[in-house]
């Protein structure tokens, strides 16, 4: 990672009996709030609009000074810090990003370090460096905000809380303002930075479904600043400690179970893969012997092709016939949330899953999911409907419409 501030393990978060409560009002912004955020892990604080969130995550750099109680950071109180030197040492994400528009992409990374002192070699190297980080082109340091996409600029705010390598960030609301699309390829992104920086993160959303994503742990806040429940995500859906946050949590807690587990987690079925040009009786026998019987065509990386079809298994020589594409590819990282979402949206009841490599390591299928679940097919969301469907990618059997 080069050169740092020199701070760069983790450190725990500590809310002890915190109260704000603002001139004039009626009742504490936030009212007694305990909690302890373990070093290197993730604390969502989520709830309805009002609820104290956001002022609650605010406090913790001294943005909003707190009426009453401490927060420790690392076992010392922010009390005994100054703010300006807590804020530099603190990373920190906004929804609105607030990259100034007029500094280059590398200089808005070294705002931090400039401000410590660091040489322009090692900004440079350092911006250099986060770039790649964040999977952005190092050829984008010399652009400007306003060239970039929604995503990208994100991106580079991500980029810029983590310049100086600190132990605690701070995120509010960070992907709110990007399209669903990109919203979800930023935090499958962003919990892969996760887990191997292993900050110590407060992050502040409205969104149920991204604080379990996104959460070690969950606080949910209600109106009147209270914690209502502060769990891990599964302690969450499976106990809510209170009607409200069983209602807040939805009535799909079932479902939201999918967001606690990766591809990787489950059994795939197996499937028989091969290439054009190899002999079709040997194909013909790992069919059979697959969970799948219809075969996949790879390339020589054994990377997902397409579906073969009853036709490229004629003769003695495999075919470059497909029945339909290989989409939807499902990564072994994906959550099964998404992995979900990806086979409804391409009307598909199973997928080719792939490792770091794009190698095909098996199959995720409807079926799976639902057992994943706890429920049978028919309980997933759109899960008859593709059974039904004679548009589905690889459903039903071996010979498909081409074959009538």
């Amino acid at each position: 990672m080069g050169e740092s501030s020199g701070r760069s393990s983790a450190e725990t978060i500590e809310f002890r009996d915190v109260t704000k409560q603002y001139p004039g009002g009626s009742e504490p912004a936030v009212d007694g709030l305990s909690l302890e955020v373990p070093a290197g892990e993730i604390c969502v604080l989520v709830g309805p609009s009002g609820c104290g969130k956001t002022t609650a995550m605010r406090m913790v750099n001294r943005m909003i000074d707190m009426t009453s109680g401490d927060i420790l950071l690392g076992g010392r109180s922010v009390r005994d810090r100054k703010p300006e030197e807590l804020r530099r040492e603190i990373g920190y994400v906004i929804q609105q990003i607030g990259l100034f528009p007029h500094r280059t992409i590398a200089d808005n990374i070294s705002t931090v370090p400039s401000l410590l002192g660091w040489s322009k070699a090692r900004m440079s190297e350092r911006a250099d460096e986060l770039l790649e980080l964040v999977g952005l082109p190092r050829e984008m340091r010399d652009r400007y905000p306003s060239q970039l996409s929604g995503g990208q600029r994100q991106r580079v705010g991500v980029a810029r809380a983590l310049a100086v390598d600190p132990p605690v960030m701070l995120m509010d609301e960070p992907f709110g303002a990007i399209d669903p699309i990109n919203r979800e390829r930023l935090q499958n992104e962003f919990l892969r930075l996760q887990a191997e920086l292993r900050k110590t993160i407060v992050f502040v959303t409205h969104d149920i479904d991204e604080a379990i994503k996104m959460g070690d742990r969950i606080a949910v806040m209600q109106v009147g600043g209270k914690l209502a429940q502060f769990a891990p995500p599964a302690e969450l859906l499976m106990a809510p400690a209170s009607p409200f946050v069983e209602d807040f949590v939805g009535a799909d807690r079932a479902l939201k179970r999918l967001a606690l587990q990766r591809v990787r987690d489950i059994d795939l079925w197996t499937v028989a893969t091969c290439r054009t040009g190899e002999p079709t009786a040997g194909v013909r026998e790992r069919t059979a012997e697959a969970d799948l019987d219809i075969a996949l065509l790879v390339d020589e990386h054994q990377r997902p092709v397409g579906w073969l079809s009853e036709r490229g298994l004629t003769g003695e020589r495999i075919r470059s016939e497909l029945r339909s594409p290989a989409d939807p590819v499902v990564d072994l990282d994906d959550i099964l949330r998404d992995a979900l979402s990806d086979l409804l949206a391409s009307e598909s009841m199973y997928g080719p899953v792939v490792g770091a490599q794009g190698e095909v390591v098996g199959v995720l299928s409807m079926q799976v999911i639902s057992q994943a679940v706890g429920s049978a097919p028919s309980e997933v969301p759109g899960a008859t409907e593709l059974a039904a469907s004679e548009h589905v990618n690889g459903a039903g059997d071996a010979t498909g419409p081409d074959e009538e």
